[in-house]
């Protein structure tokens, strides 16, 4: 019995092209979700040991306000990459949305701690 052949070969490889800027949101997600991740685990231990230690309370706050400005990085930063990667046409206003959060978290970080 002939054993049926295999589909692998160069005409049925599929063409991928590094695009840098897929590569630096991809990035920027990555580092906005698990920036995400780690500010909730915090918030969740602060607010646990906020009764044992009372300075924890005083951070809660601020801890959930960056909480939410970099759970909307992380979503702003996964739709920026989704429409980069299918070749979107609002990929632009995904990625200006993108940056322009960055450049709010700066001025937000600058202002709260500098």
């Amino acid at each position: 019995m002939a054993r049926p052949r295999s589909r692998v070969g160069p005409e049925n490889v599929r063409q991928f092209t590094v695009r840098p800027l897929t590569v630096l949101t991809g990035i920027v997600l990555g580092s906005a979700a698990a920036t995400s991740f780690g500010l909730a685990a915090t918030l969740v231990v602060f607010a646990l040991l906020a009764d044992e230690h009372p300075q924890f309370r005083s951070e809660l706050p601020l801890l959930a306000v960056y909480l939410g400005v970099f759970l909307a990085l992380t979503a702003l930063a996964g739709t920026g990459f989704i429409g980069l990667a299918r070749q979107r046409p609002w990929r632009l206003w995904a990625q200006a949305a993108l940056w322009a959060a960055l450049a709010g978290l700066a001025v937000l970080y600058s202002a709260t701690r500098g």
